[in-house]
């Protein structure tokens, strides 16, 4: 048997942080073509990416895995009590930075591949996509593999990603979908002058506060069926003006907004450039303002797939998984325009932190999950 929490020391102590590889799709493509599986490399713009199949390219009942091997920066390193990169065991419990996001997962669903397609061959296929640029741009890892998989002809019925789901407890939360991403950034720029001569100069903050306001205080909406009222957040005002005694030419701000399906980008960048150029007329500035959509809301319905996933894991946890569509962003969202993809993984509480760690039980665990959802898929 495949052991999925060796598999994950392992992958910890590849130093693979975002965009670096450090050895960890060279050790995945090690394991899986030594099972049989046919391996190919996606790498793209200096990203590696690696897609795996076991079974027949093509076949309609094909079960897809999706995850991610590059990790967030360790930050202080003083400040943790184990090595980063050293998957140390302390009372059942691993650290290392990708313990819990998500090399936990990868190595769970690898392992579970690799023993359900020996033991139990099934009629039709299994395909892994790992990529090395989840938590960077993202712009060159599922994205490149997905365009791989366009090229050669490859496809996914359904799919799977493992992302940490669960707030605290496995199997209480799985995903569904999620909401949209996007940020934009003002400029607010007015003539520079003396604070004591007001009147000569034209003052950029007032604009930028004024905007900021009727931003933070609007009401996006009040939430849909599946999903929470959405969010904008003002995260950052500046001017870079330290003196007291001088108005400043210009005045930069930015807000972050996290949308349900009752909105897309467009209409938020709609509404957001709308709202400037009002702000922008009252106080006679110039705004400019900047949009980058990270990602647009989706949602997998409620179905066969999620029911899968939900009984296989209140079979193995006793807990039957909320359907969410809560959080950030995730893979996921570049996946649901291939096939129906939902989400399910480890407890999250320590991804990203210092002393990242999981417990050892709960790989064992979610290989079983990966496991069963394979055989009760193919059966």
């Amino acid at each position: 048997m495949t052991d999925p929490v060796r598999l994950t020391a392992d992958l910890i102590r590849c130093p693979s942080v975002t965009p670096a590889e450090g050895g960890a799709l060279e050790l995945l493509e090690t394991v899986l073509s030594e099972a049989g599986f046919e391996c190919f490399r996606a790498d793209r713009g200096g990203v590696s990416n690696l897609f795996a199949r076991w079974g027949q390219k093509g076949h309609p009942r094909s079960f897809g895995f999706n995850g991610h091997t590059d990790v967030v920066p360790i930050g202080d390193e003083t400040a943790w009590t184990a090595p980063p990169f050293g998957a140390e065991i302390r009372k059942g419990v691993m650290f290392g930075r990708g313990a819990t996001d998500m090399k936990s997962a990868v190595a769970a669903f690898t392992a579970a591949a690799v023993d359900f397609v020996r033991d139990a061959p099934p009629d039709g296929a299994v395909i892994l996509t790992i990529t090395g640029d989840e938590e960077g741009d993202a712009l060159d890892g599922t994205i490149a593999l997905l365009d791989y998989m366009e090229n050669a002809g490859e496809r996914m019925s359904v799919c799977l990603v493992g992302e940490p789901t669960c707030p605290n407890a496995m199997g209480e939360m799985m995903k569904i979908g999620r909401r949209g991403s996007m940020t934009a950034w003002f400029t607010v720029t007015g003539v520079q002058g003396h604070s004591a001569y007001p009147h000569r100069a034209k003052n950029p903050l007032p604009a930028m506060v004024r905007l900021m306001d009727r931003l933070a205080t609007h009401q996006l909406d009040q939430g849909s069926d599946h999903f929470d009222a959405s969010t904008l957040a003002v995260v950052n005002v500046d001017t870079g003006n330290s003196a007291t005694n001088v108005i400043p030419a210009k005045c930069q701000g930015a807000v972050n907004i996290r949308f349900n399906d009752l909105h897309s980008g467009a209409s938020l960048s709609e509404w957001l450039n709308a709202q400037a150029t009002r702000v922008a007329e009252e106080f006679d500035v110039d705004v400019d303002t900047q949009i980058k959509i990270s990602g647009e809301s989706f949602l997998t319905p409620p179905g066969p797939l999620s029911k899968l996933v939900a009984n296989a894991v209140e079979a193995e946890t006793g807990n039957k998984p909320e359907l969410s569509t809560s959080g950030g962003t995730s893979d996921a969202r570049f996946i649901k325009d291939h096939c129906p993809v939902v989400e399910f993984g480890l407890v999250g509480r320590t991804m990203h932190q210092v002393d990242e760690c999981v417990e050892v039980a709960q790989i064992e665990q979610l290989k079983a999950i990966y496991t069963r959802i394979l055989a009760d898929y193919f059966a």
